[in-house]
Parts: structure tokens; C-alpha cells; sequence
């Protein structure tokens, strides 16, 4: 297996399983070059608390979190010899205050958060992945007066990740289009001001040196595709966009899940080039130390690729 971005484990995260040294285990089996441990950002307020946390103090959030940047490195360090580890974190965007957090956050941190997946998981403060009931109440939640629900919605979710690329420059841009979780056949293109903002937020991302991941994830969750879907995989190309690979997993048995179905996308969407993350000894834009590679073909472990078309062995 090349790489993956973006990664979760019971130890850190209530809604994974597994720890974080089992995790790793299974992506060196797997061998996996490089592999981003990311787990979510703290919370902090009750209320946004999953019923899982249910009891758990918000600070004890922080307290875990600071604990997952220990163990990270701690594992980063040790299997150096195995598997190259990058040490990152996903965002969260409930409120303004989450990013203020999320700044004071990596200020305290510094370099030991060598990049960011930036993700948007709430729209009006509302989970929108949690289960169809919350996602219908964020939809209609997000509409005011004779607005259109659907069109309010997305214009929230797009809007909220473009103020959040505008202000961490994420590296990674985790799943572009969860906002269509649970209707994945919705065509953003059927709202031109939604599609606006969309085509906004990729030249945005792609002017900064973003990398888009292809998500595997969204296989589990139903979908026939990766996200982000087709549409949006096209708008990413004509923007220049490049892309890169993340299994999403929620613990051990998740790592390089569905990376077997990526081959088949790749090709109906026309992705025919991959990058990933490396350590740099020069900060980027956003003052951290890592830059986007390409991927060689010629080189690539499990003939990843046949022809210019991504394969897996």
C-alpha cells in the first residue's frame, strides 16, 4: 500500500476501536509507506459531545488529545525503520470558537502537529454523519423564512470550510462532499450558488498547494465512490487539483480498507496521478513542515499502477 492521510483509533477517538499501536501494526503489515495518524481536535462544549461521551468532561477531551500528540510521536519514533508516520490532527468547525481553539491549539503544539486534515463535520452546529435524524434536523435547521433548506444547507457547509481553508490552510482536504452522506446522489450542480461556492473553495485549496483526499471511506458508508464523487473529482482536475489517498479508518480492522475499489474510480474519474505528504525541512505556507510528493510510478510497492491507471495487487 502507498500512503494514508487520515486515521482514527479507539484509544482516542469513542467511536473507533483499537489503539493507536495496533493501528500502526496492521498499516506496517499492510506496508503501508506512509501513514497519517490524525485523530479529531477536542470539543469543548457539552453539548456537542457524541452519546458514547456521554459523562466525560470536557476538559478530559484535551487532556486525550495532548496524549494521542504523546503516543504519535512515541510510535513515530519507533517504527521509523518500518513506516514513515506523520503526526497530524482533524479539525473540527461547530462554532467560531472551535477555530480560535483550533489556533491556540497548535500554538501549543507547534511542530509536533506536522500537518492538518481539515474537515467539516457540523452544519448550524448540528452533526450532519452522525445518523439520517440529525443530518434531516442540520437540513432544516439550516433555512430561514422562504430559503430553500437544501440550497441554505450546503451554502452553510461550503461556507464553513472555505473560512476554515482560509485560515489554517489545511493540507489535506478531507472528504470535500460529506455534506451528501446520506443522499449521495445529489447533483450540486442543480444549485448553481452552492456549485459557486464549491469551484470557490477548490481554488482556493489548489492556490495554497492543498492536497484533495480521495477518501475511502465513503465505500463503507454506502457509496459507489470515493469521496469526493465525480462531479466534484472533475471541477478538482480542471482547477489543477491534485489528490491524495486516506483510508478514513476507525481502527485496526479499517486500515486500507476498500483501497481495492479505488483502482476501478480512479479510472471512471480519470485520476491517473496521486501525491502524498513528506516531512520537509522548509515550513510551507501554513509554517509546518511537510510538502506534497508525487507519486513514482516506476517505484511504487504492489504495482500500484499499470499502464498510468492506479491498480492494486
Amino acid at each position: 500500500m502507498p500512503h494514508s492521510h487520515h486515521s482514527h483509533s479507539g484509544q482516542f477517538c469513542k467511536h473507533a476501536l483499537g489503539n493507536l499501536q495496533e493501528v500502526v501494526n496492521e498499516a506496517i503489515r499492510q506496508r503501508f509507506r506512509v501513514y497519517g495518524l490524525t485523530e479529531h481536535v477536542p470539543r469543548y462544549r457539552h453539548i456537542d459531545l457524541y452519546p458514547e461521551e456521554s459523562g466525560t468532561p470536557v476538559d478530559a477531551l484535551s487532556v486525550q488529545f495532548i496524549n494521542f500528540v504523546d503516543e504519535a510521536h512515541r510510535l513515530k519514533h519507533i517504527h521509523a525503520s518500518s513506516i514513515a508516520l506523520l503526526v497530524g490532527l482533524e479539525t473540527e468547525y461547530i462554532t467560531d470558537d472551535d477555530l480560535d481553539q483550533l489556533g491556540l491549539l497548535l500554538s501549543r503544539l507547534g511542530p509536533r502537529v506536522q500537518y492538518l486534515v481539515g474537515s467539516i463535520h457540523h452544519v448550524t452546529g448540528i452533526p450532519i454523519d452522525f445518523d439520517v435524524p440529525t443530518y434531516e434536523r442540520a437540513l432544516t435547521n439550516s433555512s430561514r423564512d422562504d430559503e430553500d433548506p437544501q440550497t441554505a444547507f450546503l451554502s452553510a457547509y461550503f461556507d464553513a470550510q472555505y473560512r476554515l481553508m482560509q485560515r489554517f490552510k489545511p493540507e489535506i482536504v478531507g472528504h470535500f462532499d460529506l455534506c451528501r452522506l446520506f443522499c449521495p446522489g445529489l447533483q450540486f450542480r442543480n444549485y448553481p450558488e452552492v456549485w459557486e461556492k464549491i469551484e470557490r473553495n477548490i481554488r482556493f485549496a489548489v492556490a495554497y498547494g492543498a492536497l484533495f483526499e480521495v477518501n475511502a471511506a465513503a465505500f463503507r458508508k454506502g457509496w459507489d465512490s470515493a469521496y469526493p464523487a465525480g462531479d466534484v473529482v472533475a471541477a478538482i482536475h480542471e482547477a489543477g487539483g491534485r489528490f491524495a489517498l486516506s483510508d478514513d479508518s476507525h481502527g485496526p480492522e479499517q486500515v486500507g480498507l476498500n483501497f481495492h475499489r479505488l483502482p476501478a474510480y480512479f479510472q471512471a474519474v480519470g485520476i491517473t496521478e496521486l501525491w502524498y505528504l513528506a516531512e520537509s525541512e522548509t515550513p510551507n505556507d501554513a509554517g509546518r513542515n511537510v510538502r506534497p510528493v508525487r507519486l513514482d510510478k516506476d517505484v511504487l510497492l504492489d504495482d500500484f499502477w499499470d499502464g498510468g491507471v492506479p491498480t492494486m495487487a
